[in-house]
């Protein structure tokens, strides 16, 4: 298959796929969701995700039958579906059940509803920086959970995109928070500097394998709350997200930013694309 859709069961190509009106994702936006890479038909780092998604679940209070395993199963039985061996992008989401419009929790005992896709979608290519823009960080206070409400994100995309930039970056008065579909870091006299996992950043799983990078190979790293003045001060920003492994930024907000210590960054960019290669058999041309 070109690419793959799964509804409680139900598989076709994405654009075939149908989803009630009655799914609480439609009204409410109640479900959660992850997503991560895979290829040569091997998902990558999906244990860390599986993890994110199950917590997300707990802290919705939303009840899901099946098992981490019987999950991983449905989600590598679409990815081996896929004719292609190369990268693909594995999105899943769970949503708390079907029913009439009720802001109430449904009652009718009915099991959540279970959405995968797999299509194909190359990681971003590492040599090339990214141009960011800042905004105010408008979002709820539960930013750690993995949610299908990204209206924020949305807009903050849109407007990056129409300045000319890839991504922003999130700030609550001068605290860096997070980026509108990635986490940030910043590197800073040889140290990798990221913010702590509370309740205003979502855990990323690359921002946890960076973390792990860094105790292998001895970098210093400092989970910490840094500010808009350390980003436009730090030696090197970096963007990470599932798709995206670690890429540098050389503008923000129109000005020249980063560029200080590229060999810490490549240093930690090929240690990445070695675990994906490690892991999947595969070795991304990004780097």
């Amino acid at each position: 298959m070109k690419t793959v859709g799964y509804y409680n069961g139900k598989i076709g190509e994405i654009e075939e796929m149908m989803v009630p009106m009655n799914d609480r994702a439609m009204y409410f936006g109640d479900g959660v969701y992850d997503a991560t890479y895979a290829a040569n038909r091997k998902i990558f780092e999906l244990e860390g995700h599986m993890e994110r998604f199950f917590n997300s679940f707990r802290a919705m209070e939303i009840p899901f039958r099946m098992t981490r395993e019987e999950l991983a199963a449905e989600l590598q039985k679409c990815v081996d579906l896929m004719d292609s061996d190369g990268e693909v992008m594995v999105y899943w989401q769970s949503t708390r059940g079907t029913g009439m419009r009720n802001h109430l929790f449904p009652t009718d005992g009915k099991p959540a509803n279970l959405l995968i896709t797999v299509r194909e979608v190359p990681l971003s290519d590492l040599r090339t920086p990214y141009k960011v823009i800042t905004l105010e960080d408008t979002r709820f206070l539960h930013c750690n959970i993995k949610t299908l409400n990204l209206i924020p994100s949305v807009i903050a995309n849109q407007r990056a995109k129409e300045a000319g930039c890839q991504e922003a970056i999130f700030h609550r008065g001068d605290r860096v928070t997070e980026c509108a579909h990635s986490n940030v870091h910043i590197l800073k006299n040889g140290k990798f500097i990221t913010a702590p996992t509370d309740n205003l950043i979502l855990p990323g799983i690359t921002r946890k394998h960076l973390l792990r990078i860094c105790e292998a190979q001895k970098i210093p790293y400092e989970e910490r709350i840094f500010s808009l003045a350390e980003v436009f001060d730090a030696d090197e920003i970096i963007i990470s997200s599932a798709g995206t492994l670690g890429v540098g930024v050389c503008e923000v907000d129109g000005k020249p930013a980063g560029g200080k210590d590229p060999e810490l960054l490549k240093r930690l960019q090929k240690a990445a694309v070695d675990d994906f290669e490690r892991e999947t058999g595969h070795r991304p041309d990004i780097l």
